[in-house]
């Protein structure tokens, strides 16, 4: 797809595209405490700050906690805000991730996904999102910096989408991409600034009998997030599933937009198969890993062997009906995960796209592999092997350890 508009090629790392996209999508307030390998993105964002680049409100705050409880003050006066975090960051903002996506606060947040504590690592796997799945907020996980740059504008205005109104999370690789040097085309300003708008603010009813925007405003009072007990809680709680549903659709109208000015598209926005048409077996990831494996799958296809991938863009919401089609001819599937489940017979990836399969007219053979924590690396030999695995399970019908672990010394 070819881009309707003129776009500059930058030199940046992910963190850094991330900086800049947030830059351009005109927000409101950043709030932020600095946490290693995230903290490029709220140094450079400060930078814009002092040079008088934006108008935004940047608040240093004593924790991550802190600056959750910020963005989620000033989202709901009805200010764009965003931020960004990592491992133990993220991890001390639990309580404010669920009350935001409780709030409905559409704070738009970027993680450069890093491993958690203890011991003690900085590296990038996905242990730090997959802990906050069932928090309620949207997860968008990214390939490269182009990806990342492209999804923190996406993701305001997914996020403010009446019909959604739910926090989202971008998240990318830690030091993978959040460190590396690419080139990201980048869009102007004020394309950037017309694509994302000026925030929407849904209608309400109050106790005064009023219809007034859903914000905190000392004039029209109201409250946001008050005690609900056995007579209302479930009802909340409803509500946000639905805006869950109803994200699968804005995420895909959001990104054909944008591919429309861009030019560029990350599959339908929510799932990017590549070679899957007629593949035998298969891979399923998220983030910097595919663009590993899609190089693998090309060598296997030039040695005649029917290999595709399928890279899961949204996680949550879980793109069910998607997943289950784009395997709905494929005999073998092998789930990679970053991230591990204690106790839960396999990753979260693997668990949430073998119950995707269950109940799939076609039930393919299903295997786990658990890999790159910690940040060790995974090599295209490793990944080569995933895929001799899968051709062995169809030989012999049979899959002997449905749980395996890439790369580890036991």
């Amino acid at each position: 797809m070819k881009s309707v508009v003129n776009q500059e090629v930058l030199a940046l790392n992910g963190d850094e595209a991330v900086a800049y996209a947030a830059k351009q999508s005109d927000v409101d307030i950043v709030a932020a405490y600095p946490i290693t390998p995230q903290t490029i993105i709220v140094e450079k964002f400060s930078e814009y700050v002092a040079d008088g680049e934006v108008e935004t409100e940047f608040v240093c705050t004593e924790s991550e906690h802190s600056a959750m409880a910020a963005c989620l003050s000033a989202s709901v006066t009805g200010a764009r805000a965003f931020t960004a975090s990592a491992s133990a960051g993220l991890a001390l903002m639990h309580e404010m991730l669920s009350v935001s996506s409780g709030c409905r606060a559409p704070v738009v947040m970027a993680i450069a996904n890093r491993a958690l504590s203890a011991p003690l690592n900085i590296h990038g796997d996905h242990s730090d999102t997959m802990a906050e799945r069932d928090s309620g907020w949207i997860q968008i996980y990214v390939e490269n910096a182009q990806e990342a740059y492209d999804s923190v504008i996406q993701a305001f205005r997914i996020a403010e989408n009446l019909e959604v109104l739910l926090p989202a999370i971008v998240g990318l690789d830690g030091f993978t991409l959040s460190h590396t040097l690419e080139n990201v085309s980048v869009l102007s300003d004020d394309v950037v600034r017309k694509f994302v708008g000026i925030r929407k603010l849904a209608k309400v009813l109050t106790h005064e009998g009023k219809t007034v925007p859903f914000r905190l405003d000392p004039e029209n009072p109201m409250l946001m997030g008050p005690i609900a007990l056995q007579n209302y809680y479930f009802e909340f709680k409803r509500q946000q599933e639905e805006a869950m549903r109803n994200a699968l659709k804005v995420i895909q109208q959001v990104h054909q937009e944008y591919a429309q000015i861009s030019g560029r598209s990350y599959g339908n926005g929510l799932l990017e198969p590549y070679c899957l048409e007629d593949a035998e077996i298969a891979i399923a990831c998220l983030g910097s890993t595919a663009g590993t494996v899609k190089t693998v799958v090309d060598e296997l296809r030039a040695d005649g062997v029917k290999a595709g991938l399928l890279r899961i863009r949204a996680f949550r919401p879980l793109p069910v009906e998607g997943i289950s089609k784009a395997f709905k001819n494929v005999e073998a599937v092998a789930v990679m995960d970053k991230a591990m489940s204690f106790g839960g017979n396999g990753g979260p990836v693997y668990q949430e796209v073998r119950h995707v399969l269950y109940d799939s007219d076609r039930h393919p053979y299903v295997i786990n592999y658990i890999y790159g924590l910690g940040g060790r690396d995974t090599s295209p030999n490793q990944i080569r092997k995933i895929y001799e695995d899968m051709q062995k399970i169809l030989e012999t019908e049979r899959v002997e350890n449905p749980i395996q672990y890439v790369g580890l010394r036991e």
